[in-house]
C-alpha cells in the first residue's frame, strides 16, 4: 500500500480543469516532488490530498484512508506548510511554537522541549521573544516551518516552503526535512527551484495544465534525455559576430548570455561543437573553454513543459 494514491484524480472549476485526470503512488518513507509552472495544477493538488477542497472525480487514498470517507484521521496523521504565508501577529516566536504544541494535546515537558529544539534547529534563538508581526519575511517563513514540526506526523506537505529564505536557510531545513525522512516521514514537495527538488526528491512528477507529462526519478528523468547534452563555450575576448556565426549554421535550441558565451543543447552535440568551433575559428574568435555535459533537471523541466505546450497549441 503506498502512502498517497490517486486514480483519475480531476477537480473542475466550471470549465477550467485544474487537475485533469492524474494517477500517482507516493511511496513511505520518500520525498515526492511535484513540479510544474504557475497555474499548473500543485497548489489544487495539495488541496485536495489535505481535505481542504474536495475533488470532482476520482478516487484518493491517504495513509490507507479514503480522502472522502475519512477526512478527519487524514487530519490527524497530516502535516502542512502551505505557501501562503501564515503567523499568529500578537504572539512572539516561542508563544507561536508553544501554542501549536498545546492544539496537538503535548505534554508541558514535551512541549517545552520540542520548542527549544526547533528554536535551535532552525536558528531562531536570538528572535524567540519578537512578535511575528514584526518580523522579517524570511524570519517569518521560517516558523511557519518550523511550527509544523511541533506535532508528529506520518506525511508532511510543503508547497513551496523555502520561499523567502535565503540560501543558509534553505539548506538546513532540506537537510532537517532528509534527517526526518530517514526516520521514516514522507514528504510531498512542490518548488520552482530545481536544485531543491534534484537535491532532495526520490521520485518527480511534472505537471502542466492540470495533467501529469513526466514522472520518474531524477536521475531517470535525465537518462531519458540522455542523448541531450549542453555545449558550453567561452570566448577569450568579446565577439560581437558570434550571434551571426551561430545562424549561419542553422542550429536551433541556443542561448546566447552575452558577446563572449554560447550555450547549445543538442543530440549531435559533438557534430555540431565541431561546426562551431570551425566556424569561430574563420572569424579569428578564440575560444576559452569548452564543456559538454548532460542537461539539468532545470533544462529538462522546461524543454518538457516547453514540448507539451507547444504540442497542446
Amino acid at each position: 500500500m503506498s502512502c498517497i494514491t490517486a486514480d483519475n484524480l480531476c477537480k473542475y472549476y466550471g470549465t477550467v480543469k485544474a487537475i485533469d485526470g492524474i494517477s500517482l503512488d507516493v511511496d513511505y518513507g520518500k520525498v515526492f516532488g511535484f513540479l510544474g509552472p504557475n497555474g499548473a495544477g500543485k497548489t489544487t493538488a495539495i488541496k485536495i490530498f489535505t481535505t481542504l477542497i474536495q475533488p470532482t472525480s476520482g478516487k484518493v487514498s491517504i495513509l490507507g484512508h479514503d480522502l472522502l470517507k475519512q477526512p478527519n484521521l487524514i487530519k490527524q496523521k497530516i502535516g502542512v506548510v502551505q505557501q501562503k504565508p501564515s503567523f499568529e501577529s500578537n504572539l512572539t516566536v516561542e508563544g507561536s511554537l508553544d501554542l501549536y504544541g498545546k492544539l496537538w494535546n503535548m505534554s508541558n515537558g514535551e512541549r517545552s522541549k520540542r520548542v527549544q529544539d526547533l528554536l535551535k534547529m532552525f536558528a531562531i534563538e536570538d528572535i524567540r521573544n519578537v512578535k511575528n508581526e514584526e518580523l522579517s519575511i524570511g524570519h517569518r517563513r521560517r516558523v511557519q516551518v518550523a511550527r509544523e514540526f511541533m506535532h508528529e506526523m506520518d506525511l508532511l506537505f510543503l508547497d513551496e516552503p523555502t520561499i523567502g529564505l535565503d540560501p543558509s536557510a534553505r539548506r538546513t531545513l532540506l537537510d532537517y526535512i532528509k534527517q526526518r525522512v530517514k526516520q521514516g516521514l514522507t514528504v510531498f514537495f512542490t518548488t520552482h527551484i530545481m536544485e531543491e527538488a534534484e537535491y532532495l526528491c526520490d521520485e518527480i512528477a511534472i505537471i502542466n495544465r492540470g495533467k501529469i507529462i513526466a514522472l520518474d526519478t531524477p536521475s531517470g528523468l535525465k537518462q531519458k534525455f540522455g542523448g541531450v547534452k549542453v555545449i558550453e563555450i567561452k570566448l577569450k575576448e568579446p565577439f560581437n559576430g558570434i550571434e551571426k556565426v551561430v545562424n549561419a549554421l542553422g542550429i536551433s535550441s541556443v542561448e546566447l548570455q552575452d558577446s563572449t558565451s554560447i550555450k547549445i543543447s543538442a543530440e549531435n552535440a559533438e557534430q555540431i561543437l565541431i561546426r562551431v568551433i570551425e566556424s569561430l575559428n574563420k572569424n579569428n574568435a578564440q575560444v576559452a573553454s569548452i564543456s559538454v555535459n548532460p542537461p539539468s533537471l532545470e533544462e529538462i523541466f522546461l524543454a518538457m513543459v516547453d514540448g507539451a505546450n507547444g504540442s497542446s497549441s
